[in-house]
C-alpha cells in the first residue's frame, strides 16, 4: 500500500522543531509529530487523517534521553530494560507491547500519545467509504459515529497504549514544548475523553519526555492485560497497579483500552481505604469498583461486556501480585 504524499522535516533541536512547526501553522497547514511511526505511518498507508507536513523527532537530542526517571519520547520501547534501570513496572508493561521486531521502531512517546482507535476506523479507505466514513474521519462528509448511531458530536474511539496506565500508577509527569514554553503536569491530566481530541496537546506543542517521581522505584507494581494474541495485539483491558508495600494509602490503580482516555481510578481506592482494609473482601470489593467504573463500547475485537467483566479478574490479579492481601 502506497504512501500518501508528504514533506519530511528533520529539525535537530528543539527550537527549530518548534519553528517549523510554528511555520507550518501560520501557512495554514496541517502537521503531524512523528517519533517511531510505527502507528502514524500505517495509519497514513490506510489514508487516515494523513496530514501535508510530519515532523520527525529523531535527531533532537533530549529527545533521546534516557535514564530511570527521565525517558526521553524517543526512546525505543527496547530499551526499556533492568539493564538500562528502568523500573520493573514499565520493564513488565514494555515486554507486553507488540512484538520485539516492533518495539525496536516503537517509542515512549508514540505509545503515550497514541491514537485512539476503533473498528470503525482503523480500516482501508475503501472500507470506510463502503460505510460512508464515520464521525472521526468522515472525508468533510460530516458523517455519523458508528458505534453511537445519529449524532455526529461524540467520538468513542478507544485508548489502548500500554505504558500510560503504568506511569500513572508511579505518579509520572510529562513534560509539554511548545513556542509557549515548557509545562510539566502529571500524566493522568494529559488525556481528554474525546476520541477525537485525544489529549491536551496544543498546536504545535509535542510530548518530550516522561519523569518518574523521586519516591517511584520504592513502589513495587504489576500489569494485566487482555489481549487477543499474546504476542502482538493492544490490549483489550489493562489494569496496572503500584503501591508501597505494606501502605495501603498508597495504592494506585490505572487502566486502560476500556475508554478514550486510561483512567487513574483514585475515587474507588479512596472508598475501600475510607472503610478499612480487610484483605481478602477489600480485594474482591475493590476488583467489582473498578469494574463498575469502566464504560467500553462495542469498537474493538471483544464485545465490551466481557472486557468489563474482565477487568475484576485482571484487578484482582494485579493486587495479589504485588502482595496487596
Amino acid at each position: 500500500m502506497l504512501m500518501p504524499p508528504f514533506t519530511l522535516h528533520h529539525p535537530d533541536s528543539i527550537q527549530q522543531a518548534i519553528s517549523i512547526a510554528s511555520n507550518i501553522i501560520a501557512d495554514g497547514e496541517t502537521f503531524d509529530w512523528v517519533a517511531g511511526g510505527t502507528d502514524v505511518l500505517p495509519n497514513y498507508k490506510w489514508r487516515i487523517n494523513p496530514k501535508p507536513h510530519v515532523i520527525s523527532l529523531a535527531n533532537i537530542p533530549e529527545a533521546k534521553q534516557l535514564s530511570p526517571y527521565d525517558i526521553g519520547c524517543m526512546t525505543p520501547l527496547s530499551q526499556l530494560t533492568e539493564d538500562n534501570g528502568m523500573h520493573p513496572l514499565i520493564v513488565e508493561a514494555a515486554g507486553k507491547i507488540a512484538s520485539s521486531l516492533i518495539r525496536k521502531s516503537a517509542t515512549v512517546g508514540g505509545n503515550l500519545c497514541l491514537d485512539t482507535r476503533c473498528f470503525w476506523y482503523n480500516q482501508s479507505e475503501d472500507w470506510r467509504r463502503s460505510i460512508d466514513w464515520c464521525h472521526k474521519a468522515d472525508c468533510g462528509t460530516g458523517a455519523d459515529c458508528r458505534v453511537i448511531p445519529n449524532q455526529n458530536t461524540l467520538c468513542v474511539a478507544t485508548y489502548q497504549g500500554d505504558l500510560a496506565p503504568n506511569f500513572m500508577a508511579l505518579g509520572a509527569t510529562i513534560t509539554l514544548i511548545s513556542p509557549d514554553g515548557e509545562r510539566v503536569i502529571p500524566l493522568h491530566d494529559f488525556y481528554q475523553l474525546d476520541g477525537m481530541k485525544k489529549n491536551i496537546l496544543k498546536q504545535g506543542e509535542f510530548l518530550l519526555k516522561v519523569t518518574l517521581p523521586s519516591d517511584a522505584f520504592e513502589l513495587t507494581g504489576s500489569y494485566q492485560k487482555l489481549r487477543v494474541r499474546e504476542s502482538w495485539d493492544f490490549p483489550e483491558a489493562g489494569i496496572a497497579i503500584a503501591w508501597k508495600k505494606g501502605d495501603y494509602k498508597s495504592l494506585k490503580i490505572a487502566s486502560t483500552a476500556l475508554e478514550s482516555i486510561p483512567k487513574l481510578h483514585r475515587e474507588q481506592v479512596d472508598s475501600i481505604n475510607a472503610e478499612g482494609w480487610s484483605k481478602k473482601e477489600s480485594i474482591i470489593e475493590l476488583a467489582g469498583m473498578v469494574r463498575k467504573s469502566v464504560k467500553p463500547v462495542n469498537n474493538t475485537s471483544l464485545p465490551p461486556n466481557y472486557r468489563r467483566s474482565v477487568v475484576r479478574v485482571l484487578t484482582k490479579r494485579a493486587l495479589k501480585n504485588i502482595g496487596c492481601e
